[in-house]
């Protein structure tokens, strides 16, 4: 069977493919590398010990994703391709649009005319939006707070639309917390283009040198030490959810074809907790200094893992040291990224 992977050259999706190919699975992967690189894809292969096929282009392209379907005999989507910064999506809220909700539309459009119905699609926690109550389950509202959510919750919409509208489809959708870590090889792992738009690059980059310090953004949050908690989840665990996700769709039936799935730890950890970890991992001291609070922060996010647990049967197996560890040992083989 072969699996489509968009925007598999990237952080997730090269993490996704080791986990695919590793489990018998022919994968294909489109990407159009507007933040990723082909070296991860190759290094993925080195991983696994077996061949996928790059094809480089863009979801929005219906007619390449249509023939990539077709020529290739795939099966089933993992959808990854999209962009995902919370911060950028509020001064380029167009490119959001643009990218997550018409790129997703025209694969769904590819996907239907090639007959491939299966489909898992990266979400994300955003589209809870301010957290009501904490754990945050699968009913709580949603209610986005930026664009980038919001574009997050218009595919989780036209996903549940399209699902109620042709039993024939099977979709799963999950809901990302703050994924982290790398591979324990350290052949693959994080490596953004540009200034990051997550905590754990920054924390990498002032351990190695590359950066000054760490703007800690808000320390007046009503958390145990003032800064934000999120449920930071190793990497490997997540693309592990997918494979099990995927594996769930086959248990999908025309009355209830459409699923959605936290992807989490259930645990919150603090700014300044992940900057102690990440200390002890790496044995570096990580200056830092409090800035204030970024718009659209919330001070508290964390998962009710429960229904991945009964669903998927799946939970998360890898600790904070473990996230910190295997990051640390990707920066240390790749210290420029996959630039070395």
């Amino acid at each position: 069977m072969t699996i489509l992977i968009t925007g598999g050259a990237g952080y997730i999706g090269s993490h996704c493919c080791v986990t695919f190919l590793d489990a018998g699975y022919d994968v294909v992967v489109l990407d159009n590398l507007s933040n990723s690189n082909t070296a991860s894809l190759t290094r993925a292969e080195e991983i696994s010990g077996r061949k996928l096929v790059f094809e480089q282009g863009d979801v929005r392209d219906q007619a390449t994703v249509e023939t990539l379907l077709k020529r290739h005999e795939c099966t089933a989507v993992i959808h990854f391709a999209g962009l995902k910064a919370v911060g950028e999506s509020t001064r380029y809220p167009l490119a959001y649009y643009d990218n997550n909700v018409i790129g997703t539309h025209r694969l769904l459009s590819a996907m239907a005319n090639a007959g491939v119905r299966d489909l898992i699609f990266s979400s994300s926690a955003t589209v809870y939006g301010e957290p009501q109550q904490l754990p945050l389950t699968e009913e709580h509202s949603l209610n986005p707070v930026n664009p980038y959510g919001r574009t997050k919750l218009i595919v989780e919409d036209m996903l549940r639309d399209l699902a109620a509208s042709d039993p024939g489809w099977r979709i799963g959708i999950l809901r990302y917390f703050n994924p982290v870590g790398a591979h324990a090889s350290g052949l693959i792992g994080e490596d953004p283009l540009g200034v990051p738009n997550n905590l754990m690059p920054f924390i990498t980059q002032v351990a190695s040198g590359r950066r000054e310090k760490l703007n800690v953004f808000g320390n007046d949050y009503e958390t145990r030490d003032g800064t934000g908690v999120r449920d930071y989840i190793h990497v490997v665990d997540l693309v592990e959810g997918h494979l099990r996700a995927y594996h769930a769709l086959s248990n999908l039936d025309g009355r209830d074809n459409c699923f959605a799935v936290n992807l989490g730890t259930g645990d919150g950890y603090s700014v300044l907790e992940m900057v102690k970890a990440f200390e002890r991992a790496s044995n570096r001291i990580i200056s830092y200094d409090f800035v204030p609070r970024r718009a659209g922060d919330v001070a508290e996010c964390f998962a009710d893992t429960k229904k991945a647990q009964e669903l998927l049967s799946w939970s998360a197996e890898r600790e904070l040291h473990n996230m910190c560890e295997d990051t640390w040992n990707w920066v240390c083989k790749n210290p420029k990224g996959y630039s070395d």
